[in-house]
């Protein structure tokens, strides 16, 4: 009989996804050492080697990928059991499995922090990665809910807007079109762009947008975060299509500025989402709401300092109140 413990398999299925034992231990939280020592009692209580490294680079056994296929199973009917469970002792007493994109952390920890003030009990786990890596948790049956914005049309779930995302083109203060008005997009392009990595909704939204006007950026510069894009751009690397959610301390201090664009910003979405067919614990059904009825009031309140109303721009035509508190925005036009 084998005698393997549910924890073990869910640090066997994290390293079998990521092939490294560090990104398995900092998924999970733990130390590198205690990754490796349940690995090792694993692969001991089975009696067959689950990874082999050559070189640098770790490799699935056959033994190894069979496991990783069965505890896929597994541990989705364990957290659906332990759902169905949870949600027996109600909200207070649940977990909330959440998933974020990057550029959603500079306001998620704030709604989380006031919806875990009304329901102190319940256990948060927050992960915070780039857009594919939170569609993978999706659809992996990883996460209860995602906060992020535009979904694949082909991938099976539901899905409501609850805020409105703008998305501007940021300079530091001194660059020479900084008190421009409607500074035409081709004007742009001899500039050199700092851009995010390939997957990144930040990315596609550039991509959109120079695809829609037919243009091309002369130079572009990648970059994996956020955080380094502002710093080049304050450091007058050059300038960027950023999330306006983004830039708030920075526009109070007065170390970056948002240009004057015509047919900016691009007005995107954030939704909330969870998989068709998920059985949403208490806490889960709890968060969704809260979002949906207070989300778009919280999430205005904390991202409009520094920023001009005016140059908020909508694509089509802004749907009325009532429909925004709900969440039932409409179509959005781009991917996110």
């Amino acid at each position: 009989m084998l005698h393997l413990t549910f924890r073990q398999l869910q640090i066997f299925d994290a390293v079998a996804r990521h092939l490294s034992y560090s990104r398995a231990a900092e998924e999970l939280h733990l130390t590198q050492p205690a990754v490796s020592m349940q690995m090792r009692e694993l692969e001991e209580n089975i009696g067959l080697a689950m990874l082999e490294q050559i070189g640098k680079k770790i490799f699935l056994t056959h033994a190894g990928e069979e496991l990783q296929r069965r505890s896929r199973d597994i541990l989705v009917r364990l957290g659906e059991t332990r759902a169905a469970l949870e949600s027996m002792r109600g909200v207070d007493h649940g977990q909330l499995n959440i998933a974020v994109v990057s550029t959603a952390k500079y306001f998620a920890p704030k709604l989380l922090a006031l919806f875990c003030q009304r329901f102190e009990s319940v256990k948060l786990n927050l992960t915070v990665s780039n857009r594919e890596e939170v569609l993978h948790r999706l659809t992996e049956n990883k996460t209860d809910l995602a906060i992020m914005g535009q979904l694949p049309e082909d991938l099976d779930a539901e899905k409501e807007a609850f805020a409105y995302h703008p998305l501007g083109i940021i300079a530091p203060p001194d660059h020479p079109l900084a008190r421009a008005k409607q500074i035409p997009l081709h004007v742009l392009m001899n500039e050199n762009f700092l851009i995010r990595e390939p997957g990144s909704g930040t990315r596609n939204v550039f991509e959109r947008l120079l695809t829609t006007h037919r243009l091309q950026a002369a130079r572009t510069l990648q970059m994996d975060s956020n955080e380094t894009i502002k710093q080049a751009v304050m450091a007058g690397m050059g300038i960027a299509l950023l999330s306006l959610h983004t830039i708030g301390l920075e526009l109070e201090a007065k170390r970056l500025i948002v240009l004057d664009v015509e047919s900016l910003p691009v007005m995107r979405r954030w939704y909330i989402a969870h998989r068709t067919g998920k059985r949403l614990s208490p806490a889960a059904v709890a968060f969704r709401q809260f979002l949906l009825e207070e989300g778009a009031l919280l999430l205005g309140q904390g991202c409009d300092k520094g920023q001009k109303p005016s140059r908020q721009k909508p694509i089509g035509k802004r749907p009325p109140a009532n429909d925004a508190r709900k969440g039932r925005l409409g179509a959005d036009r781009g991917k996110a």
